[in-house]
């Protein structure tokens, strides 16, 4: 393929929650809790925010980075599984923020949390069949967990916006795969304001399954072992699993400190691997490759080789890195959280 990333850009809410402050409040153990998952603090959206708010904010930042002409994207799908809306898309209120033209064509996708990268998939085959000049991807998510349950030290806010073309690349796609199989691991039904999930089963013939079986199909298709790139980003859910998965596909830690932004962070969901490699990009190199595998319970991974153009440090600082986003937090406790979030009903 010759079609790849033109221009990309994050948003991180500001405010943040410690872990140990959520364990405070229910009673349990902070140390293990964070010693568990490896996420020590997560970002909560303001009380003005959600997954639109976010999403524009992370598109802006990509037409800025690279000064991309907003007419000239002719597709724009947002994925997330928090979308405000049941029925109303996200992706036209992006289109119309940025200044795009009406004649686009533009959807919501649903994947859990691979729902962004699947945007991205779908951009790359309209780009490079011709049918359209640009498309903007993103992933966004004011993401839930229910009081109390372990989903709620890590369920966080962010998006992330990749504009995916032909001309003036930072990086090229050089190939994607993807790996799906009706495993119900994470689910929630129409109606339900939090999500459910099969607990332990979530690791292994879900995420880890799925994960090395896209990454490694990848790199068997290519030719290529890990050794050949110099970093690999892998879907976030919370410190360990990327971790663990890295080290059974065979990459170091190095390879994947620089997009392992989950410990500061939380699980933005539909943003998570896509703001691992955004974080990966701000610091990348001309000739880099990065490997990059995202995970949507349900559930599916969607693999991509990715190298680094010259170009990628002439628009690095058009706007925010990952780690000026995630700089300067206000931290808040419980009660805030809580009223931010909308626990509280009246």
């Amino acid at each position: 393929m010759d079609v790849g990333i033109v221009s990309y850009g994050a948003y991180i809410p500001r405010f943040r929650i410690r872990t140990e402050e959520i364990a405070k409040v229910w009673g349990d153990d902070a140390n293990s809790i964070m010693e568990g998952l490896m996420v020590y603090e997560k970002s909560v959206p303001d009380m003005d925010e959600d997954t639109i708010t976010i999403a524009v904010e992370a598109a802006r930042h990509a037409i800025n980075r690279a000064g991309v002409n907003p007419e000239r994207i002719e597709a724009i799908f947002t994925g997330s599984e928090s979308h405000p809306y049941a029925v109303k898309p996200t992706s036209t209120v992006v289109a119309e923020a940025i200044g795009a033209t009406p004649s686009l064509t533009a959807a919501d996708f649903q994947f859990a949390c691979k729902a962004g990268t699947a945007a991205i998939q779908a951009c790359l085959g309209m780009a490079g069949s011709g049918m359209i000049d640009m498309g903007l991807a993103i992933g966004s998510d004011v993401s839930q967990g229910a009081p109390g349950d372990a989903l709620e030290y890590t369920a966080a806010a962010g998006g992330v916006a990749y504009v995916i073309g032909r001309d003036n690349q930072v990086a090229k796609i050089e190939s994607t795969y993807s790996y799906t199989t009706d495993t119900p691991d994470f689910w929630r039904r129409e109606g339900m304001p939090y999500p459910e999930h099969g607990g332990r089963f979530t690791g292994e013939p879900a995420y880890f399954k799925h994960v090395t079986s896209a990454a490694s199909t990848l790199m068997t298709r290519m030719g290529t072992k890990p050794s050949d790139y110099n970093y690999a980003v892998f879907h976030q859910p919370n410190g360990k699993f990327p971790v663990r998965v890295a080290k059974t596909l065979g990459f170091s830690g190095e390879q994947i400190k620089p997009g392992l932004v989950v410990t500061r962070l939380g699980n933005t969901y539909s943003g998570s691997c896509m703001m691992g490699l955004a974080a990966t990009l701000d610091i990348a190199k001309a000739g880099d490759r990065i490997l990059m595998t995202a995970f949507g319970s349900g559930a599916g991974s969607d693999a991509f080789s990715i190298s680094v153009t010259d170009r990628i440090d002439t628009i690095r600082s058009g706007a925010p890195s990952v780690e000026k986003l995630l700089a300067n937090p206000i931290y808040i406790d419980y009660a805030r959280y809580a009223k931010h979030k909308g626990k509280i009903k009246l």
